[in-house]
């Protein structure tokens, strides 16, 4: 359990996927919950890449698994 908390808060990558989360519950339906958590989370990687940073594949799949939590939800509701 200690391994996956270091996990997330490595790179603030709870927020990666609470924030998927949130754009995929604020879609309203499952299919567009997965699609605009993957644009959200490619925009964010790329504002990060224009800023000089590398492209982080971990925080963009964390995003997008927070958009599946969500498109999961819509499925079930």
């Amino acid at each position: 359990m200690n391994k996956i908390f270091s996990f997330l808060k490595k790179s603030n990558r709870y927020k990666h996927l609470v924030g998927g989360l949130l754009v995929g519950l604020c879609a309203l339906s499952p299919w567009a919950a997965i699609y605009s958590a993957i644009i959200a989370a490619s925009c964010l990687e790329l504002k990060d890449k224009l800023h000089g940073c590398h492209w982080d594949w971990i925080d963009w799949a964390c995003t997008v698994l927070g958009g599946f939590i969500a498109m999961l939800f819509w499925l079930i509701v």
